[in-house]
């Protein structure tokens, strides 16, 4: 143990040992100059004592900079700034010595002068030749030769990361930037080789099967562009990850990630400006429905960064509270007061919690979500969807929230499944608390999640995986998408921008044909053998969903990319299982819009 701890002390006692030598012979190069050469005019006692104030001084400075302390890379740019003053700090002291020593010290006055420039060149050299060195040793690693596109900032970064960090397992062959204007750069030795359309030429220049796309906010037209060039070449496309945990600290190569259909499914996200508005979280007490799903986790996770008083997880999925658990205090040991274990169905249950923890803010986000489902269970979408959230508003009213956001669907626009009457009338009933109490009681719809368990992208995932093949339900089905953290972000500014009763919305871009995403994730497997089979609208689906029911507003009055709209509210004491029943039954049997058979859709294609 003594010896590893030692070892960096007589690292940096060794550097400055160089640095000291270099002002030794820099002093006495300087002096055979001044004296053109004549050796025999030399005052080596005035010589050495030069030398020792320099080197001090040198030592001094460098303390005070952490130049010999381990702040900085061996010789990058940093280390080259703070030398260079403590070269110049100690030149200067040296040369104002010997100013006022001139009558008693036999040196020439000029010395340091031409000191100076000698005993940085050598400092420089040594640690430029020592980098030289250790990449030629790092080098040597079996490591796969990878093409970065972008030769800007951050392609310049991931060069010298790849280049001088030891666990990397890329080694960068060349660079490509489709900016005529670096066209002959060069970052560390590895050029620029072309443009993006010379990806095939390149890699087979190269021998290269691996392209890093590092541009920090590549939006989905380049990263689609990217992966129709490189999918066909059997090159694997690497990404950084999002900017904003680039811009937390610095990207390691460890960083990066393969390409993923998210990236490339055609939409921005949308900037919901989070922090300046979330700030009603700080210091109050949250409560989660639904804490152990995909929306809720997350947006439990995201809750927790304002800083609330208590943060309450409220869900009957033990194993998904445990995850959530886990991601928030960093054990999932499900011994701490924050998880409750409930469902929203007991309503007796449920006012006991609302009372004893007292929230003042609630998230709804517990629901049955799966249409096919809900439509052989009708019944079960009643007590969950309807019952539940009647159940979790009457015990929030009793309790005395301030804010009660409920988590929709845009399936709640013009229902035609169980799924989507059920939560229509979730954002009724919202809308009636909102009426009766007077408070920030509201509802938050979007699309389709990406990720979110049970969803889309994964099943598709798994089933490209197995062989396939892989179905999908119509070849000209469309539906919204975002992801899941920007999925929370908006239901967290909901509580701060809308108003009782209301309904916000989030504008999701362009709806998105599921038959271009399924191929475009079989052509990104690799894996040409998958076959895609329609199997046929099932009972209740629409083939395109809609955002906004006839006769809703769409108001942006806050934000450009949310909208507000209303509902009527209805009264629970109002609604009847048996007249829901069969308003449900006939309606969703009426809109089904497409159920050939697989073949007759084959061919429809």
């Amino acid at each position: 143990m003594r010896a590893t701890v030692a070892r960096p002390g007589l690292r940096y006692l060794g550097q400055w040992l160089l640095d000291a030598s270099a002002w030794v012979v820099a002093i006495a190069a300087a002096q055979v100059l001044r004296l053109e050469f004549s050796f025999a005019g030399i005052d080596t006692p005035a010589t050495l004592w030069l030398a020792a104030l320099a080197a001090v001084c040198q030592g001094a400075t460098g303390l005070a900079l952490k130049l010999y302390q381990g702040r900085y890379q061996y010789g990058c740019f940093e280390e080259v700034r703070a030398l260079s003053y403590a070269a110049l700090v100690s030149g200067a002291t040296s040369f104002v010595a010997l100013l006022l020593l001139a009558p008693s010290l036999n040196a020439p006055r000029s010395t340091m002068l031409i000191a100076l420039p000698i005993a940085v060149l050598l400092m420089f050299s040594v640690r430029y030749l020592a980098r030289l060195s250790r990449e030629a040793r790092l080098g040597d690693r079996a490591t796969e030769p990878a093409l970065i596109f972008g030769a800007g900032d951050m392609g310049t970064y991931l060069v010298s990361r790849m280049i001088t960090d030891a666990s990397s397992p890329y080694r960068p062959v060349g660079l490509l930037d489709d900016d005529p204007s670096r066209r002959h750069a060069r970052v560390r030795n590895v050029d620029v080789l072309g443009g993006l359309q010379d990806l095939g030429r390149v890699a087979e220049s190269t021998g290269s099967r691996v392209l890093v796309v590092a541009i920090a906010e590549a939006d989905s037209t380049l990263l689609t562009r990217v992966n129709a060039l490189a999918a066909p070449l059997g090159i694997k496309v690497k990404v950084l990850p999002p900017l904003n945990r680039v811009l937390a600290g610095d990207p390691q190569v460890g960083d990066l990630r393969d390409l993923s259909i998210e990236d490339i499914l055609g939409r921005r996200p949308v900037d919901t400006d989070l922090m300046s508005i979330a700030s009603y979280l700080t210091g109050r007490r949250v409560l989660v429905t639904g804490a152990g799903g995909s929306i809720g986790s997350e947006l439990c996770v995201q809750i927790h960064k304002f800083g609330p008083s208590e943060l309450i997880l409220l869900d009957r999925d033990e194993t998904g509270l445990q995850s959530t658990d886990l991601a928030i205090c960093g054990n999932g040991l499900l011994t701490g007061q924050e998880v409750v274990l409930a469902d929203i169905r007991d309503q007796e249950a449920l006012f006991r919690i609302f009372d004893e923890r007292r929230p003042e803010v609630v998230f709804h986000a517990a629901a049955l979500k799966h249409l096919p489902m809900l439509q052989q269970y009708p019944k079960e979408a009643w007590k969950t969807n309807v019952l539940g959230t009647s159940n979790v508003l009457e015990a929030a009213r009793r309790a005395g929230v301030q804010t009660f956001v409920n988590i929709s669907t845009d399936k709640a626009a013009d229902p035609t499944s169980v799924l989507g009457h059920s939560k229509r009338l979730a954002e009724r009933l919202t809308a009636h608390a909102a009426q009766r109490t007077g408070l920030t009681y509201l509802s938050v719809r979007f699309g389709n999640v990406l990720g979110s368990r049970g969803s889309m992208l994964p099943l598709f995932t798994k089933m490209i995986e197995a062989g396939g093949p892989l179905t999908v339900t119509h070849p000209d089905v469309t539906r919204f998408f975002m992801t899941i953290p920007e999925a929370c972000q908006l239901v967290i500014q909901a509580g701060a921008i809308g108003k009782p009763g209301e309904v916000l919305v989030l504008d999701m871009g362009e709806p998105v044909r599921i038959l271009d995403v399924a191929r475009r994730m079989v052509a990104m497997s690799g894996r040409g053998d998958v076959e895609i089979v329609f199997t046929g609208l099932r009972p209740g689906e629409k083939l395109h969903e809609v955002l906004y029911a006839d006769g809703e507003l769409d108001e942006r009055r806050i934000h450009p990319k949310i909208s507000h709209t209303t509902v009527d509210p209805v009264d629970p004491g109002d609604l009847d299982w048996g007249r829901i029943q069969e308003a449900w039954g006939t309606q969703s049997e009426r809109v089904i819009v497409d159920l050939r058979q697989p073949s007759e859709l084959k061919e429809a294609v």
